[in-house]
């Protein structure tokens, strides 16, 4: 990268922000309208991980740096904060939580730098409560993430101040209770809802007992039905029949062909 580059980026965005002459979408947008854009960038930076599509990738990546420094622009406007205030406090978060490397604390492993690095953030937490906010164990957990993310943040939080199975067991009886659960509030739609919400979250622990994570597995799933799906739909229409008009059985023989060519 040339020096100047990431000035480049700012002027580029502070010319699209201005009044006389700047873009008309870019100056009808809030923190709040792009939020959705951010979201969408961020998971298109994952899809091209998952894909190992590291073209796309940096095009990828160039999108989201694009959206920190779309808040910039607005923060600076407002007269909150800047870019250069962004890079400094994740460059004093970065090095307060890494003392292993930026002090004279010291780490024999990956496992306790993990242990050292959740302390610390409890310490930041503490530290805000001592300026007069509010604390809990499960503070500062964007509830804009996805559901699943959240479930497993909740159940992460918790399991760390005690509050959790001792082991995987406790789960899979868990998630047959609720299961039986749904079973028995299926005739009341509402009843059935929340059920389901109940079961969805106990699938979420036992994946975070298993050491996966959920939203993760639930992707790399969604990728793999649409594969088998998709070749299910070709083996039909090679076979002359629209997906519409064939069968139960004609269905089900093209799907167990996908599943043994072990499509992901």
């Amino acid at each position: 990268m040339k020096p100047g580059d990431i000035q480049r980026l700012l002027d580029i965005m502070q010319q699209l922000r201005k009044p006389d002459g700047g873009c008309p979408w870019d100056l009808q947008q809030t923190y709040r309208s792009i939020v959705p854009h951010t979201i969408e960038e961020a998971y298109e930076v994952a899809d091209a991980i998952e894909r190992d599509a590291y073209a796309d990738l940096q095009d990828e990546l160039g999108d989201l740096l694009f959206q920190v420094v779309f808040y910039a622009q607005l923060a600076t406007e407002e007269r909150r904060f800047g870019f250069a205030d962004i890079v400094q406090s994740i460059c004093d978060k970065l090095e307060r939580r890494h003392p292993h490397v930026f002090g004279d604390t010291q780490v024999d492993d990956a496992v306790e730098q993990t242990r050292h690095w959740e302390q610390l953030k409890a310490d930041e937490r503490k530290a805000r409560v001592e300026r007069g906010k509010s604390h809990s164990a499960l503070d500062d957990i964007a509830h804009t993430l996805p559901a699943v993310s959240v479930a497993h943040k909740l159940q992460k939080r918790a399991a760390r101040v005690g509050f959790d199975w001792p082991d995987e067991h406790g789960v899979f009886d868990k998630v047959a209770e609720e299961l039986q659960e749904v079973r028995q509030a299926w005739p009341d739609p509402a009843a059935r809802a929340e059920e389901l919400g109940d079961l969805l979250f106990s699938c979420v622990n036992l994946a975070r007992h298993a050491g996966v994570d959920s939203e993760t597995v639930l992707r790399q799933a969604n990728r793999k039905f649409e594969a088998r799906f998709r070749s299910m739909e070709q083996q039909l229409v090679d076979q002359g029949t629209a997906l519409p008009d064939a069968s139960t059985a004609d269905m089900e023989a093209a799907w167990d062909a996908a599943k043994k060519q072990n499509l992901r």
